[in-house]
């Protein structure tokens, strides 16, 4: 086939020569109008049209483009250039923290999270909470399993040796939704360690007994060997005050446990259970008192240590001889000894920090936020989020990100080029302090350990929201910045919880 016919060219008409009569030409000239000059006509309206249908097009196109523009994301996944698509009334930012607002059924605010059970008492919560019984309302989640509605809870500070449906796996196959233990790895944990409630930077007091150490001791059935242990010591020639029930020699009906062990040099915190994160009062009151533990107990304790070295642990009862010696050793040398109790006077360690400030928001609370956020988590999964913009040659990356113990998540953006680790962390702080924020810590802790002014903080740990506190605390970190690029591309909007410290 040839051209197309708005692009035909048309060859000169030559008119025949001829020698025929007048009217025979006549004729002729009727037969060639007819035949000749129609098509050309036609051709000519023909091209006439094309040219009109075409520029109609090209109007057409330019005036869905532009209707495109304005009402259209221009921004999800296509590449376009937002300056030009937007015509620059939008940064990337301002239109990714519009389309990605999600419109929650909820309020928590006006209507609390509510939990059939006990009254609890806290003073303030970043979420609407409520404890109780209410016969007209169906609660979020009750306690134990024969429970009036909601996902079922269970809460207890005993050690799962005792009480076997504590262990969390066991309480999972029972139909318990929630777990609340003194174990990290428990979706809302319920330690026995608060500023609130132990004053830990309490100076330390002359070391005035003869003893070595002192030991209140009431359960001599427990499931370990903390009594072997006990003996052990004693044979090893580490003279020992025992208040407690077990191998008394002092009476202890009448004293104050905290005020007797800052006499001592070393209390033996020894527990009931050898079980992680099962750490009791009786190791928090030793440091209390200024009195170095001698732990038998929880076999990561060190995690819970205020500063390395300050700690005794006896994992195994082929421990004490090595422990024994030296408690003697720091006992005859005060230098080496107050080198133990060196964080009394400047302050325990971040990750010491990090784990007693989580129970400055209270459980109760902690519980709520924990319930509400997966309220939200199940409203946002229908939600159609766009969570990135492409603006010339970079993509812009929407992130979530709360302080540890909060509720309402905030903004920040990291662009294609500069997801770095060093990148996430200056912009969360950053994002935090220009919000004036004030971490959850700050009226709980010791005044020596809140800083001079309310922005004196920083980023300890930065983790993906949803990890207990074992993983956050303990065994998460993004290794290196190419982990952290896979995490957001492969998770649209991706969430993050921080701790200060």
């Amino acid at each position: 086939m040839g051209a197309t016919p708005a692009h035909r060219r048309t060859a000169p008409v030559e008119l025949p020569v001829s020698t025929a009569s007048p009217t025979a030409s006549s004729d002729t000239k009727r037969r060639w109008t007819h035949t000749h000059l129609l098509p050309i006509c036609v051709a000519l309206v023909v091209i006439a049209e094309m040219g009109f249908l075409f520029r109609l097009d090209v109007a057409e196109k330019a005036r869905v483009l532009t209707s495109w523009t304005d009402s259209v994301n221009p921004f999800a996944g296509l590449g376009v250039d937002s300056e030009v698509a937007a015509g620059g009334s939008d940064s990337c930012e301002e239109w990714l923290e519009r389309e990605d607002a999600v419109e929650y059924s909820r309020d928590f605010m006006k209507e609390p999270v509510w939990v059939s059970g006990g009254e609890q008492e806290f003073e303030k919560c970043a979420v609407g909470c409520k404890f109780g019984f209410d016969s007209e309302r169906k609660p979020d989640a009750s306690f134990g399993l024969h429970r009036e509605g909601g996902v079922s809870v269970l809460r207890s500070m005993e050690s799962a040796q005792y009480y076997r449906e504590n262990e969390i796996l066991h309480a999972r196959r029972r139909g318990y939704e929630v777990v609340m233990t003194t174990s990290l790895s428990s979706d809302v944990p319920v330690g026995y360690f608060s500023w609130a409630e132990y004053d830990i930077m309490a100076p330390v007091q002359p070391k005035t007994e003869k003893a070595f150490a002192a030991a209140f001791i009431s359960n001599c059935a427990a499931r370990n060997f903390r009594l072997q242990a006990l003996e052990a010591l004693e044979n090893a020639k580490i003279k020992i005050d025992s208040y407690g029930g077990c191998h008394r020699n002092r009476d202890g009906s009448k004293v104050d446990k905290v005020e007797t062990l800052k006499r001592y040099k070393f209390s033996l915190a020894f527990e009931n259970s050898i079980e992680e994160d099962y750490v009791t009062e009786k190791f928090f009151q030793s440091l209390v008192a200024g009195s170095v533990p001698v732990v038998v107990g929880a076999p990561n304790i060190q995690e819970f240590a205020p500063a390395p070295g300050s700690i005794l642990h006896i994992r195994e009862i082929k421990d004490v001889d090595t422990v024994a010696e030296r408690m003697k050793y720091l006992a005859a040398n005060p230098e080496a000894y107050n080198q133990t109790l060196r964080w009394k006077s400047e302050g325990p360690s971040d990750s010491f920090k990090a784990l007693v400030d989580m129970a400055a928001v209270h459980s109760s609370c902690r519980l709520c936020i924990y319930l509400a956020t997966q309220i939200r988590e199940k409203e946002e999964k229908s939600a159609k989020r766009p969570c990135k913009c492409t603006s010339g040659s970079e993509t812009v990356y929407h992130l979530y990100v709360r302080e540890r113990g909060g509720f309402e998540m905030q903004s920040i953006f990291l662009t294609s080029g500069k997801i770095t680790l060093d990148a996430l962390n200056s912009t969360m702080l950053a994002k935090f302090k220009s919000r004036k924020h004030i971490p959850n810590w700050k009226n709980e802790r010791p005044k020596q350990l809140r800083g001079v002014a309310d922005d004196d903080y920083k980023v300890y740990r930065i983790y993906p929201l949803g990890l207990t506190q074992r993983q956050a605390l303990y065994n998460f970190q993004f290794k290196d910045d190419e982990e952290l690029r896979a995490h957001i591309h492969s998770t649209p909007c991706a969430k993050f919880e921080v701790i200060f410290v």
